[in-house]
């Protein structure tokens, strides 16, 4: 088979390709799952007098999944501090072995609550491929950011580097990347995301594509659960990878010693939504009481870790088994060593020259109050969910050839996805003030691009992308 036969995979292809790929590793990480949970009540949530009495609840009993990344804190949390019992729940936490368990948790009704990759609600809602088709909502943002992408100490070698030392230039970029992979062997052009029809996805494919190469053609995108990404790297199942922390900061050299980061995910879209709380439509219908203390409950946690005092607490209960286990084997080595960076900010892109890349921002990961470096409405804060950005994520779908055109129905499907409306109401009854609208223009600067994207036209916005799925033949409403 040729080069080019083995870079124009199909779609179906892919999905295929995932079995056999990454089976090993689902299975392997399916074992850490179940028995690693949190469980009981800590002291300080004893504590704290409930505000709302279990009994005046429909379902005070409820099980809430977490995947073993840094976005986990606001659920350590809200269980170790005490906001889930303030709020009358009486929740049960249970780790998941990958984001494709968690949503499909969900769906199949194992778990009552989970958190969800941005695009997993919107695209369970518009059956994009390798989506299940289910109703799913969300009514809040666990945080922004918090995300990267790593690639391996072959492609340092070819001389690629992290994203900011190209000073925005995404030709001089593009050249490298390309000419990476044109060197390469089919089995060595391969990406690795934590889930397909997510954002992660999307940016993998995005970046790309603004440097001018054909994610669809010049490599392959595989699914790795995210506690298998280094280990899968250094075995030399994919040359690059894009998940959440602290999985990124573990490859870099110091740690694991297998890659470096290329990009935060903030250097792709500043201000992204990253982790949704997701629950089943019929959960809001029958529990809205439930519902309500759940959300307020992780609001408050949201708060508490994004607090600049609480931060380094947070990293370092988040290292505990039950949570990341991202525990440092060193002998003296600073408890939080990988998950502080992503957590606290002063995150390091690593690298094999031996030069400072230490980054200290205040955005590294945002849990509620936005940095002042980054666009913001009046009473924005990060657990809001802007609906445009539910009509970003379909715009992405349809350029990659997950859904075969635009929905004629966007506006609906965000409306019944992406909760704003409930939001509203939860944080009002909490005293927190809101933006008023539902849309909102994303200005060019905050994309990796400068291609800004306004939701009043999202079929303008997609048929301006020169490389997508099918081009060039033009997106249609359907």
């Amino acid at each position: 088979m040729s080069n080019t036969d083995n870079n124009n995979w199909t779609r179906r292809d892919f999905i295929l390709g995932i079995g056999a790929t990454t089976a090993g590793t689902l299975l392997s990480s399916c074992a850490i799952s179940g028995d690693r949970s949190a469980k009981g009540l800590t002291e300080e949530a004893l504590a704290i007098k409930p505000v709302v009495r279990s009994q005046d609840l429909e379902k005070p009993d409820i099980t809430v999944g977490y995947v073993p990344v840094n976005d986990c804190a606001p659920f350590a949390i809200a269980w170790k501090k005490g906001f889930f019992h303030k709020y009358g729940l009486n929740v049960k936490l249970n780790r998941e072995a990958s984001w494709a368990t968690s949503r499909d948790g969900l769906i199949f009704g194992r778990l009552d609550a989970s958190p969800v990759v941005s695009g997993a609600v919107t695209n369970a809602r518009i059956g994009a491929e390798g989506a299940r088709h289910a109703p799913l909502c969300a009514a809040m943002t666990i945080h922004r950011h918090g995300n990267a992408m790593t690639m391996n100490k072959a492609m340092w070698d070819f001389g690629l580097r992290p994203w900011y030392e190209y000073n925005g230039d995404l030709e001089a970029f593009g050249k490298q990347f390309r000419a990476y992979f044109d060197s390469q062997p089919p089995e060595r052009k391969v990406w690795a995301v934590v889930l397909s029809s997510a954002i992660y996805e999307y940016f993998v494919r995005y970046v790309s594509a603004a440097a001018g190469v054909d994610p669809l053609k010049e490599f392959r995108v595989i699914i790795v659960p995210p506690p298998q990404m280094v280990t899968n790297m250094r075995i030399g199942a994919m040359q690059a990878y894009m998940v959440a922390e602290p999985w990124n900061t573990r490859a870099i050299k110091g740690n694991e010693g297998v890659g470096f980061t290329f990009a935060q995910g903030k250097e792709i879209w500043q201000g992204h939504p990253d982790r949704l709380l997701g629950v089943m439509q019929s959960f809001i219908d029958q529990y809205p009481k439930t519902y309500r203390s759940l959300v307020k409950a992780m609001i408050e946690a949201c708060q508490y870790c994004s607090k600049p005092e609480n931060r380094q607490e947070v990293a370092e209960l988040i290292t505990d088994r039950s949570f990341t286990g991202a525990k440092p084997k060193k002998k003296g080595a600073a408890i939080a060593l990988f998950t502080s960076p992503g957590i606290v900010g002063n995150y390091n892109y690593g690298g094999f020259d031996g030069k400072d890349r230490i980054i200290k921002a205040a955005d590294t990961t945002i849990f509620y109050d936005i940095p002042d470096n980054i666009p913001k409405q009046p009473g924005e804060h990060s657990t809001f969910l802007w609906r445009s950005r539910s009509l970003w994520l379909m715009t992405q779908a349809a350029r990659w050839g997950q859904i075969k055109e635009f929905p004629k129905n966007a506006e609906k499907l965000a409306q019944q996805g992406w909760r704003t409306d409930l939001y509203r109401e939860i944080a009002a009854e909490m005293g927190i003030d809101c933006p008023k609208d539902d849309y909102k223009v994303e200005p060019p600067e905050v994309f990796i691009d400068k291609k800004g994207f306004d939701p009043s036209d999202p079929v303008r916005y997609l048929n301006s992308f020169e490389i997508r799925a099918n081009a060039p033949n033009r997106f249609y409403l359907g």
